[in-house]
This record gives structure tokens, sequence and C-alpha cells, in this order.
């Protein structure tokens, strides 16, 4: 396939690398433009108070990010500039999750159209586990898709079904069992509605150390977070934990077989199945 341009949208620095960093860096070491961009600066982000302070905790992650996206292989990195709403969603008129969704999505068309993207990631409706911020991530995304004409939209995910058998294994182990749970039927997606499971067993390292690369949000005043214990995680869990990653591209109707190439359908008119 010729060089195709995939722009990744996401809300704070970080959400890069753990939906999609693992797609990210197979299309830029495919020869693909990889850019990604963020709403916010993740200034209200959890982290140890001592980062807060000031404004320091902005300023660092938006250091974090770019290093992150070097790790990936991304050619660009762009800020919206709005502010991080908390996920208490209570920022204040420039909160992301505040933003008049045209007005926000006019910001990324300018970008979509600069750089002619065949694909767009964003989130699921529920925005995975329900950050206002990511909420409006898949607002924006969506209309920013329909105003500049872009091709594919991929909504990164999750497998609901197979979280739930992970965190009940969490839990029969005692592992994270200080992590609380979202309620299950609330967050990401049920397997029905995917369309892509896409390898990215070969590209693990590099996802890996973009995931590294956000050391303010590894520990916070109350104790490790859980990208923390995702990166303790030895090699043969982080590859079955993190070797997939998941989507549903709109207007694809679902196939019997899931596709692994963000590329794989272009343009499909709404309700073709996912099905070669």
């Amino acid at each position: 396939m010729s060089a195709q341009t995939i722009v990744s949208f996401h809300a704070h620095p970080d959400d890069e690398a753990l939906l999609t960093g693992g797609t990210l860096a197979r299309a830029a070491a495919a020869g693909h433009r990889v850019v990604i961009v963020t709403a916010t600066d993740g200034g209200s982000g959890l982290a140890a108070n001592r980062m807060r302070s000031g404004g320091r905790l902005a300023v660092r992650r938006r250091a974090e990010l770019e290093r992150a996206a070097a790790a990936l292989g991304a050619a660009e990195v762009h800020l919206l500039g709005y502010d991080d709403s908390g996920m208490a969603g209570t920022a204040g008129e420039n909160g992301f999750a505040r933003a008049d969704v045209d007005s926000a999505a006019e910001r990324l068309v300018d970008i979509l159209r600069e750089e002619s993207a065949t694909a767009l990631t964003v989130y699921d409706r529920n925005g995975g586990y329900g950050h206002p911020d990511h909420v409006q991530v898949h607002r924006v995304g969506v209309r920013a898709a329909a105003l500049a004409a872009t091709p594919v939209v991929l909504e990164a995910t999750l497998d609901r079904r197979l979280l739930t058998r992970a965190l009940r294994l969490m839990r029969v182990t005692r592992v994270g069992a200080r992590i609380a749970l979202p309620q299950m039927n609330e967050v990401y997606s049920a397997r029905e509605v995917l369309t892509h499971r896409i390898d990215v067993r070969d590209h693990l390292a590099a996802k890996r150390a973009a995931m590294a690369m956000h050391a303010s949000q590894l520990t916070s005043d109350d104790g490790d977070r859980t990208l923390a214990l995702c990166l303790r995680l030895p090699p043969p869990l982080f590859r079955l934990a993190f070797g997939h990653e998941w989507f549903t591209q709109r207007g694809l109707r679902p196939g019997q077989r899931l596709l692994d190439d963000p590329f794989a359908v272009i343009g499909s008119p709404p309700g073709s199945s996912g099905a070669p």
C-alpha cells in the first residue's frame, strides 16, 4: 500500500501510548505518516503534589508527550490548546469537556486537511472509561472527520469481554487490588461491534518505551498508578496484555473476522461488512 497519513486524536498526554501506541508504531514502521493531536496538556491529571504547583505538571506532560511520540515514530505532534477538565469535568471555561463541539472540531479539521489524512483515530462513544475529555474526543473527532471528509474513522477501544476477564483474574490474584473498577456495561465496547484487532506484538518495544516516557503518571501521593503496574509486567504478560489493539471503524459493519490493518477498508460505504 502507498504511504498514508493517520491522525491520532487524544484527550491527554499518555493516552496515545495506552490505546493506540502499537498501531501508531506499526504504521510508522511501515512508512506511513503518523500525526498525534492532543486536546489538552493534561494539567489536571493525577500526579504527586510536588509536580502540580505553578503549572509544572502541564509543562512536564507536554515534554513527555513529545518524547513518547518520538518513541512511536510520529512525525508531528499538535495540541489543540484546551485545559484538562479532570475526571469530575470541573475545569473552567477553557476546559475541553465544556468546549463547543463545532468550534473544537474546526481546530482539528485544519490539521486533517493540512495533512490530507486518510484515517483518524478517536475513542468510542463511552470515551473508554468515561472521562469527560475522552467522551468529548469522540464527539469532536467524529464531527471533524465529517467536515474534513476523512475516509476512515477508527474508534479506539478495548474488548469489554476480555477486559472483564482480565479484571477478574487480577482480583483473584490480588494484583491491583486498590484500583477502582468502573461499571463494566458502561465502558469500552462489546465484542460484537468491533471491526479491527490490530496485532502490535512486533512493536511492543516502541509502545512500552512510549508508556515509560510518561513518568509523571506513574505515581501519585496515594501510591503507584495503573501505568506503573502495567510497566512492571514481565515481558510475557506485557505481550499478552498489550499485544493487540482494538477499534471500531465508523460506517463499517462488523464481520466474522476482525481486520488487522487500520487502512484495510478506506472509504467504505455505511453498512458494508468488515469481512474481506
